[in-house]
């Protein structure tokens, strides 16, 4: 297993070879009015009280990106600035998140002016090790005796920065700073992502503006997070000149998406990672929680929590969720006879609320993750909204699981046309749909 791993972080982080461009200094260092510039393991911890204003910088320095030196373009073609801002948690109380900005070292070719990709990224994990800001300038993260994860991530970044596009990537909320990162989190996933681009609009010396288009891009998790944005956004963040969202194998209802691969020991982690933040955001579920967990599943949440998106513990020990609780119940059992479990879950679905923009949606008809029809369903449902929606579904990557499976493959060919629908969407071209027939 574990040569496996690293014949893929080494096969992925192999392709970021060197590409020559102009240069690029990283946006100045910020720091709110007051406070001191703080050391690098303290820049996750937030001030005691936060700045008004979703999307307002606490603090912002140059970082580090694939092994370059902090602010300096290396072999990902950009600047970083590391930032934290405030943004929204699930109940819409403000919470700092940290995310990174990537100044591209390449020209923008494309029509108007230089756009932004607001970036959501793909699992990571739960642990404070795992968040991208962190990943970014290591690209492989380990911890004894199996607890593995490399920024795979890289891989559509680069892809974009070569594009001349800037990026701005968040952590979302939880992770790296004191808050349990609430996975698969609907509203707080999607905050994150539009309050990212806010900050990064903010940063002097970048060269965007208020009035900067913006693409909201992510594949899996990011899929997901990209979906909630689209349908926020209008609400949440007008100001925002959201051009379009790629929404790329996003997991659309984490119940049913639990049931789905229940039994799976590649996903039970990510099951766990699920009840945690349940659990830390709706405190009334804390006692039907630890009423209907054995000391199996208690044991598995906890161990979770602090892992990354590749560990070997007890939950793949025990992958069958029927294994985790007193009743001997599978968890979606558990989750459908419990009101307030059942209603923590309802507000985790995509697909209540129509985007405001255009969306390509993309999944794999074999995904064995993150399930094609689910997606279809909530395609059909933007469309009857009156929402320009192309879904392409990948129908050659034959069925695949584990560590490799039709979900990461299927992560890949849909970078290029993704890139190239979001290039035509910042040319004003008519978005396609597929509504009249979708597959």
């Amino acid at each position: 297993m574990r040569s496996r791993i690293f014949g893929l972080a080494a096969a992925l982080t192999g392709t970021l070879i060197v590409v020559g461009g102009g240069t690029a200094t990283a946006p100045h260092a910020w720091t709110q009015p007051g406070e001191q510039s703080v050391a690098e393991a303290d820049f996750y911890l937030p001030p005691p009280s936060l700045p008004d204003g979703r999307g307002t910088i606490v603090r912002a320095e140059p970082a580090a990106v694939a092994m370059s030196a902090p602010g300096q373009p290396g072999i990902v073609p950009a600047a970083a600035t590391r930032l934290m801002y405030v943004s929204s948690d699930t109940h819409d109380a403000p919470t700092a998140v940290v995310g990174t900005y990537l100044q591209p070292t390449m020209p923008w070719t494309g029509p108007g002016e230089r756009p932004l990709i607001a970036y959501a990224g793909g699992t990571k994990g739960q642990g404070d090790q795992c968040a991208p800001s962190k990943l970014m300038s290591q690209i492989v993260q380990a911890q004894p005796p199996m607890d593995v994860i490399f920024e795979y991530d890289l891989v559509a970044i680069r892809s974009l920065l070569n594009r001349g596009v800037a990026v701005v990537v968040t952590d979302y909320h939880g992770l790296g700073t004191p808050d349990v990162h609430d996975y698969l989190n609907r509203k707080s996933q999607a905050y994150a992502v539009l309050d990212s681009a806010r900050a990064a609009l903010q940063l002097p010396g970048s060269g965007l503006n208020p009035g900067t288009p913006v693409i909201l891009y992510g594949y899996s998790q990011g899929g997901m997070a990209s979906a909630g944005a689209a349908e926020l956004q209008s609400s949440y963040a007008p100001d925002l000149n959201v051009r379009g969202a790629y929404v790329g194998g996003p997991v659309v209802d984490d119940e049913y998406f639990i049931g789905y691969n229940d039994g799976r020991a590649d996903f039970a982690p990510s099951f766990a990672w699920i009840l945690n933040g349940i659990a830390a955001d709706y405190p009334e579920t804390r006692p039907e929680l630890d009423a209907e967990l054995n000391d199996i599943g208690k044991a598995i949440l906890n161990e979770s929590q602090g892992k990354c998106a590749v560990p070997t513990g007890l939950a793949q020990e025990h992958g069958r969720t029927s294994e985790w609780t007193t009743s001997g119940e599978p968890l979606t059992a558990v989750i459908d006879r419990s009101p307030a479990l059942r209603a923590a879950f309802a507000e985790q679905r995509i697909g209540t609320r129509a985007p405001a923009v255009p969306v390509l949606a993309a999944s794999a008809m074999n995904d064995q993750g993150a399930p094609f029809m689910p997606v279809r369903d909530v395609a059909a449902g933007w469309c009857g909204s009156g929402v320009p929606v192309q879904l392409d579904a990948n129908t050659e990557i034959p069925p695949a699981s584990g560590l490799v499976g039709t979900h990461v493959i299927a992560f890949f060919p849909a970078l290029v046309a993704s890139q190239e629908w979001l290039t035509d969407r910042l040319a004003g071209m008519p978005a396609p749909s597929n509504c009249a027939a979708l597959p």
